[in-house]
């Protein structure tokens, strides 16, 4: 017969709960937040996104397939500071979640807040430059009010998967919302007087109408600001990458450097700022 000891029985009990309790009371241990930092530097690649038609952001040179533009000149100046040398990554702006997550790109400056991007992007919470949503439209187009854009008489082209779509899709659900995977294609649809108007950032109207006789460059009202700001992937590791990245913008911003080298871009590229409407200042 076994016999029994409820003294022994009770102190083994009582041993796996405490054993329990230290297992689940036991700390995380956070990932080391330079991780990402390390890895930049350790492998001396900085794998920028770059775009096609996205001018002067983005510019190609079509004789030697070299990448220059605002854009590009910024991550230049981070890939320096990180001992690194610039990578680019044809992509377009509706991909760059699945960049990030898919761990193609390091970075992506000039980001717009998005929702759907958010869930994989952690966005520095500075910003870079402020912009404004616009529209470009044939001269002979006068609503200029987002309420006005909202009729299902009113064609609106928009890149797939941007913030342009996010911006339509809130503000003007009632018109015929035209998706393009580019800018240069939506540029087409205007053209062809397959559309009304096209939303994109203000930086982009005064690039567009410079080569779309006869339009135009409207700022709806409400005018709505855009911060764009810098993105980067979400993974552990990432908070000193975060940081730094977060002191580079402030120092941009308090030094003028920023504001400097948007002006610079568009006079170089023969862009006419004075088409911006008087109540918009970046």
């Amino acid at each position: 017969m076994i016999s029994f000891n409820l003294k022994t029985y009770t102190s083994y009990i009582l041993l796996l709960l405490m054993l329990t309790f230290v297992a689940l009371t036991k700390p995380v241990v956070a990932a080391d937040p330079n991780i990402v930092l390390d890895r930049i530097r350790d492998t001396g690649e900085f794998r920028v996104p770059v775009m096609v038609g996205e001018e002067p952001g983005f510019v190609k040179d079509r004789s030697t397939g070299k990448w220059g533009g605002f854009y590009i000149e910024w991550a230049e100046e981070i890939a320096e500071h990180l001992g690194a040398k610039v990578v680019p990554v044809e992509t377009t702006w509706g991909n760059l979640a699945g960049d990030f997550q898919a761990g193609k790109i390091d970075i992506a400056i000039g980001l717009n807040p998005n929702p759907k991007r958010g869930l994989v992007v952690d966005y520095l919470n500075v910003t870079l430059f402020t912009d404004a949503w616009a529209i470009v439209a044939q001269g002979d187009f006068n609503i200029n009010s987002w309420k006005g854009l909202n009729d299902p008489s009113v064609r609106l082209v928009v890149q797939k998967g941007s913030t342009m779509q996010v911006v339509a899709e809130a503000l003007t659900p009632k018109a015929q919302i035209i998706p393009v995977e580019d800018r240069p294609l939506g540029v087409a649809e205007l053209m062809a007087k397959r559309a009304d108007a096209m939303i994109v950032s203000i930086f982009d109207a005064v690039k567009v109408v410079q080569a779309l006789e006869g339009s135009k460059v409207v700022l709806p009202t409400p005018m709505l600001r855009n911060p764009a700001t810098i993105g980067i992937r979400r993974e552990d590791g990432n908070q000193g990458y975060m940081n730094w990245l977060t002191n580079w913008v402030h120092q941009q911003r308090a030094l003028g450097l920023a504001q400097g080298k948007l002006n610079k871009a568009f006079e170089e590229h023969g862009i006419d700022l004075s088409v911006l409407p008087p109540e918009f200042s970046f």
